[in-house]
């Protein structure tokens, strides 16, 4: 479906996934982008994970259900779009499906991480894959600097390290992902919310996008 938006003549994915580690600025940039589309909003609803706060107090003792609860938790947000038939509306995401695998693989052992992967095969055919994916890439001091200003009380645990171990995976995850268009976007220094210069560069990179793999390397724009 096509529409006109104020900023840029773009072709609505039905489903566009915003992608990226802890504090690159997905789920602000899915709102932006739900409003400016005209599309839906899911996004995954991390906050009522009654887990996370204790994994990010202790990671080891509270890993697992962490990341069963949100295996089950963004599988099911999934099959009610599929069941209600909303696919036939835009939607922007701030998830994908896999990434969720990308934590588990940080942070369960051996054996849990076994019975995890049982339960994700079992969920991952049935869901269909996005339109397009924008995986967003920010610097570990980046992202640090950004959760420190956001002021989640639970995320200022979170260690450099392990901001860098996520990198790193999410780096090698799309490195191999192709079921999706995939635009890879450096956001280190650009602002996609509050600078209506830097969006619009971002909405018009992605009017070109049909399929394929696309690199979006943007020098910041003053207001």
């Amino acid at each position: 479906m096509t529409r006109d938006n104020p900023e840029s003549r773009f072709q609505v994915p039905r489903h566009l996934v915003v992608e990226g580690p802890i504090g690159v600025g997905k789920t602000s940039l899915a709102r932006r982008l739900a409003t400016s589309l005209g599309s839906g909003l899911l996004l995954e609803g991390a906050d009522e994970n009654p887990f996370l706060e204790r994994f990010y107090q202790n990671p080891r003792d509270a890993a697992f259900p962490t990341q069963m609860y949100f295996l089950m938790q963004r599988a099911e947000q999934l099959r009610r779009l599929r069941q209600r038939d909303l696919f036939q509306e835009s939607r922007v995401a701030d998830f994908l499906f896999e990434k969720d695998r990308i934590f588990a693989e940080l942070t369960l052992n051996e054996a849990e991480f076994d019975l995890y992967s049982r339960v994700f095969d079992q969920l991952a055919p049935e869901l269909q894959p996005p339109d397009l994916v924008v995986y967003l890439q920010a610097p570990v001091d980046v992202l640090m600097e950004r959760i420190r200003r956001r002021g989640i009380p639970h995320e200022q645990a979170i260690s450099a390290d392990y901001l860098q171990r996520l990198c790193d995976a999410y780096v090698a995850f799309f490195y191999h992902y192709d079921a999706a268009p995939l635009l890879i976007v450096n956001a280190a220094e650009i602002d996609l919310v509050d600078n209506d210069a830097d969006y619009r560069q971002l909405l018009d990179r992605l009017a070109d996008i049909r399929s394929g793999r696309h690199y979006f390397n943007p020098a910041p724009i003053s207001l």
